[in-house]
């Protein structure tokens, strides 16, 4: 009787033109996936977005159509925002952000109301190795040196970014007499004011530099942000840490650089069904590991050193249990 029941539902079903719901495979096939960036075309998280475009779909069940749609706005903090904002939540949609604002939100929480373990984190492609440099030909080639031979004037995105934070160290650590010029969109208008002479330096993303600067006996770089040094930088440039004035103020500067180790991430709402996520975190960390993706990155000059959707996750439950006394004395150096 059951078997019969059973014949006779499905009979039926096909013939009311019913159907069981998509499986979470079957979800993409025909869809367009957007990749949202938080800046304008140009830097380097929007190359990593757009390399990403190409290979991802390929890793998505039914193979959909990606694209990358640049949404800049407050240091990229808006496209963060739009996330859970007239945007769908179905698991067509995936951000990229700069990643100082992961600890901008537990250094300023009363600005920056964001909580980034309530997103649903998809990976990251590289973790960020920055440098702050000057550009001139004259130009001091030492911290040392910078401090003795005047005022200088910095550029950046908006407060809370990575190079927001590393200008402040610079400046508030090492005692550097330098003012902060923000308001560019990005990397790339921030390059473009240098060579106009409206700025004399920068605390950027070392492979957003075009490979002609660091060439170049413009370029000064004064400080690199990872204990690794990359290709094309002289082992002579200290890391930040380890020319820290003591012990208390290198804690405080790890936890301040420690959200670089998800230099370019990627997430999307945390209302994407779990399903979906797996799928999108599943083709992230394939896609990043295919090889047309390695070769393209390095002919880019785009490091890869990629961490799974899990492992930021537990990055980012790390830095939030941080010690309330660390995280006071970062304040003090990254206030406005």
């Amino acid at each position: 009787m059951r078997l019969g029941l059973t014949i006779a539902f499905v009979v039926l079903a096909a013939a009311l033109g019913l159907a069981a719901p998509a499986s979470a495979e079957d979800f993409y096939a025909g869809k367009t996936v957007t990749i949202m960036v938080g800046f304008p075309p140009g830097g380097g998280f929007d190359a990593n977005a757009r390399l990403l475009a190409r290979y991802i779909g390929r890793h998505i069940p039914g193979t959909p159509s990606v694209i990358v749609v640049n949404a800049p706005g407050a240091g990229s903090l808006t496209s963060v925002w739009r996330l859970d904002v007239n945007l769908p939540t179905d698991g067509t949609v995936i951000d990229t952000f700069n990643f100082g604002l992961i600890n901008d939100a537990l250094l300023r929480p009363d600005q920056t109301k964001i909580d980034f373990r309530d997103y649903a984190w998809i990976g990251s492609i590289s973790e960020d190795l920055s440098t702050c440099y000057l550009w001139r030909e004259d130009g001091p080639k030492t911290i040392a040196q910078m401090k003795l031979a005047g005022h200088y004037l910095f550029g950046g995105a908006g407060t809370g970014t990575s190079d927001d934070i590393n200008t402040k160290i610079l400046q508030r650590v090492f005692g550097v007499d330098l003012t902060e010029i923000k308001g560019y969109s990005g990397s790339a208008a921030i390059r473009l004011a240098i060579e106009r002479g409206e700025i004399n330096g920068d605390c950027g993303t070392w492979s957003s530099i075009p490979e002609d600067w660091t060439k170049s006996p413009k370029l000064h770089p004064l400080l690199r942000t990872r204990a690794s040094v990359p290709d094309g930088m002289s082992p002579d440039v200290p890391y930040v840490v380890d020319i820290a004035p003591d012990q208390e103020t290198r804690k405080t500067i790890r936890f301040l650089l420690a959200d670089g180790e998800l230099g370019r991430p990627f997430i999307a709402s945390h209302a994407v069904p779990a399903d979906r996520v797996r799928i999108l975190r599943d083709a992230f960390a394939a896609a990043v590991k295919d090889p047309g993706f390695i070769a393209e990155a390095r002919a880019l000059r785009l490091p890869v050193s990629p961490k799974t959707g899990a492992e930021a996750e537990g990055i980012i439950k790390s830095l939030y249990a941080t010690p309330t006394s660390i995280i006071d004395t970062a304040r003090k150096i990254v206030a406005e």
